[in-house]
């Protein structure tokens, strides 16, 4: 009886002193990988951006110790401290991820970029998603329209498309960001 009480002890004593190696990556991986996949299945918005948020959030964090993994290790509190501000950004009741997001990074980095955008990504409401379905829906405008047709809309787009050198000399990008957030001070 006194052996399996002092082994019990001895197993619980050992998981407190390593609860931010057991629950570490429960909490800063496994549960926001299982939760953005559930996020990606549903239709809503907000928890789309509440787990982009925090991975971005959880980035920022690993960027901040691969680059101050030195004086880190000095910081015997480090791993319970990242653990605890970990929940809170995981947890949707604290909402904490929006919070950092909207007070912390959105200010300082978002409103304060560049109009130059060099990771610009289109929307892809823009493009199709098979090879097959251009091809597809080039043919069936030649059938309704005629290739005439066909060839003005792929000159005009030709000409939409292609940057004039005027736009290099004046310090543009092809890849301007023109959406303008709420609250944006850039302009």
């Amino acid at each position: 009886m006194r052996a399996s009480s002092s082994s019990a002890q001895s197993f619980f004593k050992l998981l407190v002193e390593n609860l931010d190696i057991v629950a570490g990556p429960v909490v800063t991986l496994v549960y926001p990988l299982y939760a953005s996949i559930r996020a990606i299945e549903t239709r809503s918005v907000g928890d789309d951006q509440q787990w982009l948020t925090y991975w971005v959030l959880y980035s920022m964090i690993t960027l901040f110790e691969l680059t101050f993994a030195s004086l880190i290790e000095w910081l015997p509190f480090w791993a319970y401290a990242k653990l605890i501000f970990t929940c809170w950004l995981v947890i949707p009741y604290f909402n904490g991820a929006a919070s950092v997001y909207n007070n912390v990074v959105r200010p300082y980095i978002v409103t304060r970029q560049k109009k130059i955008n060099i990771w610009y990504v289109p929307n892809m409401k823009d493009t199709f998603t098979k090879p097959d379905d251009i091809v597809a829906a080039a043919e069936g405008y030649i059938r309704q329209n005629g290739p005439e047709a066909f060839e003005k809309i792929i000159q005009r787009s030709k000409k939409e498309t292609m940057p004039s050198m005027d736009n290099f000399t004046n310090n543009h990008s092809l890849y301007e960001d023109n959406y303008k957030y709420e609250d944006d001070y850039r302009y």
